[in-house]
């Protein structure tokens, strides 16, 4: 994981993943994984159920729209500048571009993007119908936004900007929701 992590998923060539694996022959590596792409997918399986978990709040139906976003969004800050594995998030930086032999690798973590900006808009939803948002706000324009910031802390955390700055940003961010509920006539 932590290879095609760092490296991403084209990158990260077979002899890279042997020597990653103790120097198993490429007769091993088929055996147990069939393929570089079957890996790969198991590759994220994982990163879902490790490091990805940090999205998992937006599926909490015990936290409130507005809790749920900012404990995903400072949850994933605090993630992609941690220690111990490569910086950003590797939905996003293992396959931004791929040949047109990869396209279906990128279309795997594309996916799984998806299913996160799903998340993102079914809080919006849920705040506008609890009437904790502006019932004019634009459901898929402001969990873009949302979900944006997300996959942009990749790039920034992957560059070195520190968690004390991405947890500003992500402050900055929740004003707007604020001054959305505001629109509501609801206190912020």
């Amino acid at each position: 994981m932590l290879l095609f992590w760092k490296h991403g998923y084209e990158s990260t060539s077979l002899s890279v993943l042997k020597a990653g694996m103790g120097g198993i022959t490429a007769p091993s590596f088929y055996a147990a994984f069939k393929s570089k792409e079957a890996l790969f997918a198991e590759v994220v399986d994982l990163y879902l159920m490790t490091h990805g978990r940090v999205t998992a709040p937006l599926w909490d139906d015990d936290l409130a729209p507005r809790q749920a976003v900012e404990r995903t969004l400072r949850g994933s800050a605090r993630m992609q500048t941690g220690r111990g594995h490569p910086r950003g998030c590797l939905l996003v930086l293992a396959a931004s571009t791929c040949s047109p032999a990869n396209e279906h690798v990128q279309q795997l973590l594309a996916e799984q993007r998806a299913r996160v900006r799903k998340g993102f808009q079914q809080r919006v939803r849920q705040a506008i119908d609890l009437g904790d948002l502006s019932g004019e706000t634009a459901v898929s324009a402001y969990a873009a936004t949302l979900h944006g910031c997300l996959m942009g802390m990749s790039t920034e955390a992957r560059d070195g900007v520190a968690t004390a700055t991405l947890d500003t940003s992500i402050d900055y961010l929740m004003l707007g929701w604020d001054r959305l509920a505001a629109v509501s006539g609801l206190p912020a």
